[in-house]
Order: structure tokens, then C-alpha cells, then sequence
């Protein structure tokens, strides 16, 4: 038990470690460029976006730790922390292109991979472990949410 505690407390400190950089890319224009975009009704308060990704990247790394603790040596394991490594920077990278590069077609690509990649690393997680699958699936949905967020603010704009 003390082992999978240990991993989970890493992968969540991973996530929030990405989160946090991230959030560079993200303060440097969400005062300005972000505040002067045509947004469509259904965009959140600024103030929502932080807890939000917060409560998600602890989610995220509780089951990244679950799969981790099942043992990297095994294939299924290995194959979905790759799918889960690979969507996490991916993660990183739209914060980067949307805020960072202030390219929401750009963005809105690397969203539309990490949205496959989510699906692909939910269906390997289910094969290690069940619960890791389902702690993903709220990240699934704000990720659909944010896909089409970002398709409607590159629209508009």
C-alpha cells in the first residue's frame, strides 16, 4: 500500500508540476490578447479555469499512480502510461500554442490529438485498472468541453 501511495504522490505531483508551468504560457496573455477575444456564451469565468484543471490533474495523477503501482515491467502497464505521458505533454503543449503562441488553429489541432489520446489512454488504463479509467473520464469530458470552446473562440475570431 505504502508503494502505490508513493506512486500516486508522484504522478500527482507530475501533473500539477505540468499544470503549473503551463500556467506561464497562460498568465502571459490571459489579462490581455485572451480578454480581447470574440468568446462564444458558454465561456467560464476566468476565475473557474484554475480549480477546475487543479481538481483534474490530481485526478489525472491518482490514476496514473494506480496504473504505475500495477508495475512498469508489465506491457499493459508500460503501454498506457506511454499513451498517458504522451497526452500530458500534449496538455502542456495547447497552453503553449493557445495562450503562449496565441494560435487557436494551432491550438485547436493539438486539442482535437489530445482528445484521441485521452480516449486511447482511458481504454488502456480500464485494462490495467477500472477505477484508473473512470478517475479519467471527467478529464475526458472537460477536454471535450475545451475542444469545442477553443473551435468556437477560433471561429469567432
Amino acid at each position: 500500500m505504502k508503494k502505490k501511495l508513493t506512486y500516486i504522490a508522484i504522478s500527482v505531483g507530475i501533473c500539477i508540476l505540468i499544470g503549473f508551468l503551463s500556467s506561464f504560457a497562460t498568465q502571459s496573455s490571459v489579462n490581455d490578447w485572451y480578454l480581447g477575444l470574440n468568446k462564444p456564451s458558454f465561456n467560464p469565468p476566468n476565475w473557474l479555469f484554475a480549480p477546475v484543471w487543479t481538481v483534474l490533474y490530481v485526478m489525472i495523477g491518482v490514476a496514473a499512480g494506480i496504473v504505475w503501482a500495477k508495475g512498469f515491467y508489465h506491457l499493459w502497464v508500460k503501454t498506457a502510461l506511454y499513451h498517458y505521458g504522451f497526452q500530458l505533454l500534449l496538455n502542456a503543449s495547447w497552453s503553449i500554442v493557445f495562450f503562449g503562441l496565441k494560435e487557436p488553429f494551432w491550438a485547436l489541432l493539438i486539442i482535437g490529438t489530445l482528445l484521441v489520446l485521452v480516449i486511447l489512454t482511458i481504454r488502456w488504463f480500464s485494462v490495467v485498472s477500472k477505477l484508473a479509467a473512470y478517475l479519467l473520464v471527467p478529464y475526458l469530458l472537460w477536454i471535450c468541453f475545451a475542444t469545442v470552446l477553443n473551435y468556437k473562440i477560433w471561429e469567432l475570431n
